[in-house]
């Protein structure tokens, strides 16, 4: 049986002063938990309940430091950052990651300004690993990656995304300075995104959900492009979800070099 104490330090996991002081997070649902059993992260405690489908032979009994307990489901409601338990619950390490900035150059890389719905920036790293992007940079105000909502939405994507954060304008700065990759900037004014040139290494920024790219970063873009819109009344959305611009994005830069 699950603590009262062990329920008040996982509960605590659902802010992020927590996660940040502890250095852990939580990682829910049997698809975003098989996905974690099949990466070498540090796994603190393990909750599961009876109707866990997970084979027993992918436990993570061997590479666990702290508690592995069948619970009841009630329990696991308890300890759970979702509306329905999901039948397992595993506490993480978050780990140490450091951006070695020459791997930028072998391909192309997204950039976040100020997101700030979890469920977009899951979305996104779902996207992201879907077309083989496998880092992320992010600015300081974007929610955070290892927030339940974000991990949820990603659906296991998490765990093969790389995610960094830091100064937006220190990492153009840089980048200008060393590296030299072209910058996209997705922009209502930019070009047509199906009739740019689009190239394989680059950097990708897109903007904050209701105010876009914060001006200080403009400089920085060498092309801007736009998903122009199709529709044919006078009135109609004025923008995509960001999260879904970065899909169409992201496709039509993959298709070009099918």
């Amino acid at each position: 049986m699950i603590s009262k104490n062990q329920i008040r330090f996982v509960n605590s996991l659902h802010q992020k002063k927590f996660r940040r002081s502890e250095g852990l997070f939580i990682a829910e649902g049997e698809k975003v938990v098989s996905d974690l059993l099949d990466t070498d992260w540090e796994i603190r405690s393990f909750y599961y309940t009876e109707r866990c489908s997970l084979p027993l032979s992918r436990m993570p009994s061997g590479r666990i430091s702290g508690e592995m307990m069948k619970i009841s489901e009630e329990d696991l409601q308890k300890i759970s950052a979702l509306t329905t338990a999901q039948s397992v619950l595993a506490v993480v390490v978050i780990p140490e990651r450091h951006l070695d900035f020459s791997v930028l150059a072998s391909g192309l890389s997204l950039v976040l300004d100020d997101i700030q719905d979890p469920g977009n920036l899951g979305t996104i790293l779902r996207i992201a690993d879907w077309f083989g992007i496998s880092n992320i940079l992010c600015s300081d105000d974007t929610v955070e990656s290892f927030n339940p909502k974000v991990v949820q939405a990603s659906m296991g994507s998490i765990f093969r995304v790389n995610v960094f954060s830091g100064d937006l304008e220190a990492l153009f700065e840089k980048n200008k300075n060393e590296l030299k990759l072209p910058v996209f900037g997705t922009l209502l004014d930019g070009e047509n995104i199906f009739k740019a040139e689009l190239l394989q290494q680059g950097l990708i920024l897109f903007g904050n959900e209701s105010n876009g790219i914060r001006r200080e970063l403009i400089p920085f873009i060498d092309r801007k492009i736009t998903i122009p819109s199709f529709y044919t009344s006078s009135l109609g959305p004025d923008s995509l979800n960001v999260s879904i611009a970065v899909g169409v994005v992201c496709g039509e830069f993959r298709r070009r070099h099918i």
